[in-house]
């Protein structure tokens, strides 16, 4: 499996659909789920919401509190939230049994080895990975916990994924073995963040990135023992293939918790209330520190001492982006570059996109199907998202 990255500075507009690594074609399965949410949008959000809201209330919080205390939209806003920090838990505790800092069993593959393949190949991208990555999925966890109580705590209805919860994920040594809600084992990471966040173009006045690097029907997870092992690589402590994965992982940190960031951005516009307000401005700031890490832990699997290297097994190649040097990728630029917020005003940096279009809630359910990442899921899943969403969308501020 080739894996490109950008070579000219030139922004073309990306592909609307994740393209087949090996024919540039969509993948049938993104191209069913597209489809899908497509459908269920033509279908009328408010007449579908009603049924669903009516027959799975377990699934999602209600759309008005009981209580009066909350403006129904901020219901709304704080629902999604919710699902998406449910969401957001499930992959990491995912990365966090299998690369997070603890009790983790370690391989027998040198037995004075205190980490597995998979930390170490973490740890090459920054000797403090496995306990970003366990803190990572802590913050997610108490994300969703709170804001489901706060939920409770104005009268309206928790928000409950745990019937989704169908997947099978990693058989790997140090995976619970648990039925999960996302799969990282078939995902096609987007890294058009990557460029976007050095360039001075705008995504919510149209402006369109390229893929830094191009990572189609990956595993960011180990599937099995067979992936902690692989021929080795005098570059550094690991293995080629471990690190493929561990590099594939990296990117995908930064796609999750980039879109989280513009996501509570987006979504902070539309809040009424004060408490309501401070609640997504606190957490927004959160997923940016996440992010700001994630820039810098990607980085580091494609410059020296990581690559460049190839995986004879997958196939996947990571390049040098020191060699040679554009800046659109250059893993040292980790702090948004300044870029155009309206024609006629200086540059300025800041979160992008920051616009329903592209950053609400339903822009976010696209890009994560997009992704693979709910590859296995029910149409009752998607549904049950897809309500969500559009009814934080649909929220007006005051």
């Amino acid at each position: 499996m080739s894996v490109e990255r950008i070579s000219s500075p030139v922004l073309e507009p990306e592909s609307p659909q994740p393209a087949d690594a090996k024919t540039n074609a969509p993948s049938r399965g993104v191209v069913n789920r597209r489809s899908f949410m497509k459908r269920s949008v033509a279908a009328g959000a408010a007449l579908a919401g009603a049924g669903l809201l009516a027959k799975s209330m377990p699934a999602f919080a209600r759309t008005t509190d009981s209580s009066g205390s909350l403006p129904p939209g901020d219901i709304a806003i704080l629902s999604f939230l919710a699902a998406a920090e449910l969401i957001e838990s499930d992959l990491w505790q995912q990365y966090a049994e299998l690369g997070g800092i603890g009790d983790l069993p370690p391989i027998e593959i040198d037995p004075n080895e205190k980490l597995n393949p998979y930390q170490i190949a973490l740890s090459n991208l920054d000797p403090d990975g496995p306990q970003y990555i366990a803190s990572n999925t802590l913050d997610e966890v108490s994300h969703a916990t709170f804001l489901n109580a706060y939920l409770q705590s104005k009268g309206a209805t928790p928000v409950d994924l745990s019937q989704f919860a169908t997947l099978p994920g990693s058989t790997a040594r140090g995976s619970s073995g648990q039925l999960r809600i996302t799969n990282l084992m078939q995902l096609n990471v987007d890294t058009s963040w990557y460029v976007r966040y050095r360039s001075t173009s705008n995504p919510d006045l149209g402006a369109k990135f390229p893929q830094a690097i191009t990572l189609n029907d990956v595993t960011a997870i180990p599937r099995s023992d067979a992936d902690y092992k692989g021929a080795s690589n005098s570059n550094f402590r690991g293995n080629d293939h471990i690190q493929a994965i561990a590099n594939v992982a990296g990117f995908h940190f930064g796609q999750i918790e980039q879109g989280g960031t513009s996501l509570y951005a987006a979504l902070s516009q539309k809040v009424t209330d004060a408490e309501v307000l401070k609640i997504t401005l606190g957490i927004g700031g959160d997923e940016i520190a996440h992010f700001l890490e994630w820039v810098d832990f990607s980085g580091n699997g494609v410059q020296p001492p990581i690559a460049p290297f190839t995986d004879a097994i997958s196939g996947l190649t990571f390049p040098n982006f020191f060699d040679p040097l554009d800046p659109l990728i250059q893993p040292s630029l980790i702090f948004p570059v300044p870029f155009e917020f309206n024609p006629g005003l200086p540059n300025v940096a800041m979160i992008r996109p920051v616009t329903d279009k592209f950053a609400g809630a339903q822009a976010a359910v696209a890009a994560l199907t997009a992704s693979g990442l709910f590859v296995g899921q029910s149409n009752e899943f998607f549904d049950t998202l897809t309500v969500l969403a559009e009814a934080a969308d649909a929220a007006q501020r005051g």
